[in-house]
């Protein structure tokens, strides 16, 4: 597992150290949080209009929130053991990336759907429980499509222009330090 661990630590279209993983999760998060939340408040409106405007800008900054707290304290760790148990070593990076990002907006998709659901019903209510089972799947296939598309892909693509640019400063550094 170390040698596996190390492997995708060194991938340029991954985070390497803390810093860039808050960044990578914070893009992910607030990409998903912002399509999500704002695709949910027009589907219970009906319409995109004032109404759902506001709606989205009030609910919008706590999804943020909730969703930068489970991710890495929670589910994020979940998906993680997750993607140790069901790959090997030998393992594509997109084979492990894609079991990433299932295992991930399983849980994602099934909490922040939950809290959605109670935020926008001004608190638990005799139909939370209903309300989730209808639109939890269809949000976990909505957000698993657009993770895997759109989202991780523009992730993985600012991981790679932090990597080169540190590169080409590490170069610059050298070349100072050798004249």
């Amino acid at each position: 597992m170390e040698g596996r661990k190390q492997n995708m630590e060194q991938e340029a279209r991954l985070p390497r150290n803390g810093k860039e993983g808050a960044i990578y999760g914070g893009i992910i998060c607030f990409l998903t949080a912002t399509f999500m939340s704002t695709l949910s408040i027009i589907l219970a409106v009906g319409e995109f209009n004032g109404e759902a405007a506001l709606m989205i800008v009030k609910i919008l900054p706590i999804m943020w929130i909730i969703a930068m707290i489970i991710e890495p304290l929670l589910v994020g760790r979940i998906a993680e053991k997750m993607v140790a148990k069901f790959t090997a070593p030998t393992d594509s990076f997109n084979a492990k990336i894609l079991f990433r990002i299932i295992f991930t907006v399983f849980g994602m998709s099934f909490f922040m759907t939950l809290i959605g659901g109670i935020i926008g019903n001004g608190g638990f209510s005799s139909h939370t429980i209903s309300d989730w089972l209808a639109t939890w799947p269809r949000n976990f296939l909505i957000v698993l499509l657009a993770e895997t598309l759109i989202i991780q892909p523009i992730a993985r693509f600012v991981m790679v222009k932090m990597h080169a640019s540190q590169a080409k400063k590490n170069l610059q550094m050298r070349q100072l330090n050798n004249n």
